[in-house]
């Protein structure tokens, strides 16, 4: 199969490798998607593992399943998720799975930047789920980066009738938009010093977008009834 590799941002490289087979409990999936995270083009992160197969936003259709999987079958749609939780030390029982060990352990063979990628048992078993027929591939590969913001928002008890500041106007930053939007938010800021990413928030859901340049307290105390945002996301 076909694999782009990284060696950095300016040598990405489409090599050969086999195809991975799938044991007890895995799945192999036919790669039709894949998102490009901000932390991809971070060399300072990235250069240090390379060369690599990077890739963890991606969806596909399943090729080829292991002994033991009953909850899926070949051909089935679904996205899959790169890192998961074991759900049973401290931190997942008491809902910090973000410093759970397993997470950060956890990886799926090579990566989404390839024609098919080998699911670990663990993946296939809490990180994998099916998708609708009208979600298409490349919607899919936001439900990720979406399960960031939607995470995040809980944990901040964001509530129905709040006013929002996003600092930021990248993907991130819009997933927070359209999310909190959806919420019943009452009034959504966003900032950037672009104006591609401000006009991207104002056609995204922002009442107002703001150059980040700017004095942003002063801008927002103005459409805001002299207050602060009741909650600002970075």
């Amino acid at each position: 199969m076909r694999v782009a590799v990284y060696y950095n941002n300016h040598d990405v490289r489409v090599e050969e490798r086999p195809r991975p087979v799938a044991g007890p409990g895995e799945m192999v999936i036919r790669i039709e998607a894949s998102g490009i995270c901000g932390s991809d083009v971070m060399e300072w992160y990235r250069v240090p593992k390379a060369p690599t197969v990077l890739g963890h936003e991606f969806a596909g259709r399943i090729e080829e399943i292991g002994t033991g999987v009953t909850r899926f079958h070949v051909g089935e749609r679904v996205m899959a998720t790169h890192h998961v939780p074991c759900n049973a030390c401290r931190y997942c029982l008491t809902g910090r799975e973000s410093v759970c060990d397993t997470l950060r352990s956890t990886t799926i063979d090579p990566g989404g930047f390839s024609e098919y990628a080998r699911l670990p048992a663990l993946n296939v078993d809490r990180g994998t789920f099916s998708l609708p027929e009208e979600v298409g591939y490349e919607e899919a590969t936001f439900v990720e980066p979406l399960a960031c913001a939607v995470r995040g928002q809980r944990i901040a008890r964001m509530g129905t009738g709040w006013s929002l500041a996003v600092l930021g106007s990248g993907v991130a930053g819009i997933l927070h938009i359209q999310l909190a939007r959806a919420r019943g938010a009452r009034r959504i800021f966003a900032t950037d010093v672009h104006p591609f990413r401000l006009e991207a928030a104002r056609r995204m859901g922002a009442d107002r977008v703001l150059d980040a340049r700017e004095d942003v307290p002063e801008g927002i105390r103005k459409e805001n009834g002299g207050r602060l945002a009741d909650l600002v996301v970075v």
